[in-house]
């Protein structure tokens, strides 16, 4: 008599397993997500095989043979400066976003790019056909010879494709669709998505393949399928923008082989998405700064970032009062409001507090904090900032204004787009007067002073 199969449930959302069927996860929380898997016998050498042992021995690090793989150019600066200056042979990079933000028009975009440059490239589909490729690709303008195309989701499959055509470039899209036969469970689910993972990055380490692998998204935003994926791979990436916006922003969350603060920018059009190099002047109204409109410099990585922050303060009836903030944490604008009732003395708890950012690019660093304060006084108190005025620095809990890195390079990029006026730190202000030409500096030790100083008495 044949020995039945073990079976586990396991959620969709996180890969928490249990012995049996529960309608919510105890590890995230969600509903009606765990799915039944056959659990798969486990091999002598146990846990997940990459395939990747190259020493027999432990050997001191400063005996182990360093090769120089060049990189090779996407034919996207934007997406080169976030990946670190270009792709690396035997890398595997995991695009993730919502459905519609763009991950296969940039995908096959640069798939026709490197094509195009001389390297051989395979794109593997398993949400599309063949000729819905070369309809997209028509439109994309991305036609190239050694652009090999397949519809296939069957790994083994795949394989054989791989070591047929010899790729410099792999893409797989995408990585919830594909399946290993002699897993015993549905495309996409934890089991499937994480052995097809290890399997591809197994290849693309024992070939010296740079892998693409395009991933889907959560409801929450968060990768869908096993967090392993992420741990595994050698870099991820986020597409982050609505999908009816104008603009995407790609931002690296993890990467071997670079910096993760960097950030690329893209507009999408009808031809796909296009690079946008300066985009400073595009996150810009051309029209006069009203009250509460704050024009703030962050930094990505090297890349200096001018964004518009709009508050709207509000008196309401209605208790408690709203508080509402796009692209920036509401955490961080309620502490900011108690900052600004303590010490300034604002009555601005009671008030309905609307926070936007130009662009829908996400502001999380603590030089923003001043420019958040700025603009929400500013509307509380329906007064305008001094014109062509940029407003950065870290507000603490008693008040003060501390001093943020890259204060040199923030300015600079103002001085470029026009701007006259500095409201910074203090401690910035010390460090950086006399030394910037063309641009006023103001120093603000507290965030009174900083409220002075932007907005002054006519």
């Amino acid at each position: 008599m044949p020995k039945k199969k073990k079976t586990v449930y396991v959620c969709q959302e996180c890969g928490y397993d249990a012995p049996k069927w529960l309608g919510r996860c105890p590890g995230c929380g969600a509903w009606n997500t765990m799915v039944e898997e056959f659990i798969q016998p486990e091999t002598k050498e146990g846990g997940l095989r990459l395939g990747l042992s190259d020493a027999a021995r432990p050997v001191p690090i400063n005996e182990v043979k360093v090769e120089d793989l060049p990189r090779f150019l996407t034919g996207s600066a934007e997406l080169d400066r976030v990946l670190g200056g270009g792709v690396i042979p035997g890398s595997m990079v995991l695009i993730v976003g919502d459905p519609g933000v763009g991950k296969s028009s940039l995908t096959l975009k640069v798939c026709a790019n490197v094509a195009n440059a001389g390297r051989k490239v395979l794109y593997v589909t398993g949400e599309e056909s063949t000729r819905q490729v070369r309809m997209r690709a028509d439109r994309l303008e991305a036609i190239a010879d050694d652009l090999l195309v397949v519809s296939e989701t069957n790994l083994e499959t795949i394989e054989t494709h791989i070591k047929n055509t010899k790729p410099d470039l792999l893409v797989i899209d995408s990585i919830q669709t594909i399946f290993k036969p002699d897993v015993q469970s549905a495309p996409g689910s934890v089991s499937q998505v994480r052995e097809c993972s290890v399997e591809l990055l197994r290849i693309a380490k024992t070939s010296g393949i740079a892998a693409f692998v395009v991933g889907h998204v959560t409801k929450d935003g968060t990768l869908a399928g096993p967090r392993v994926l992420e741990h595994i791979v050698d870099t991820v990436l986020y597409f982050e923008g609505e999908r009816n916006a104008e603009y995407r922003v790609l931002r690296a969350v993890k990467n071997r082989f670079g910096s993760t603060n960097e950030l690329g920018l893209f507009e999408m059009r009808d031809c796909g998405l296009i690079d946008v190099p300066d985009a400073s002047k595009l996150f810009l109204s051309d029209r006069e700064q009203d009250s509460g409109t704050v024009i703030v410099p962050t930094v990505e990585g090297t890349r200096p970032l001018l964004v518009e922050i709009q508050a709207l303060v509000a008196q309401t009836p209605y208790v408690p009062p709203r508080r509402t903030a796009d692209s920036v944490d509401i955490k961080r604008i309620q502490l900011l409001l108690a900052v600004l009732e303590k010490r300034v003395h604002l009555s601005i708890g009671a008030c309905d507090v609307y926070i936007k950012v130009a662009g829908s690019i996400k502001i999380d660093e603590p030089a923003a904090d001043l420019g958040l304060c700025v603009a929400m006084a500013s509307s509380f108190a329906n007064r305008r900032l001094l014109p062509k005025t940029i407003v950065f620095g870290e507000v603490g809990l008693s008040g003060e204004v501390r001093a943020v890195s890259q204060a040199d390079i923030r300015i600079r990029e103002a001085a470029k787009l026009g701007f006259h006026h500095v409201v910074l730190p203090k401690k910035n202000y010390e460090q950086l007067k006399g030394s910037v030409q063309g641009i006023r500096l103001f120093g603000a030790e507290n965030i009174g002073d900083a409220l002075k100083l932007a907005m002054p008495r006519q």
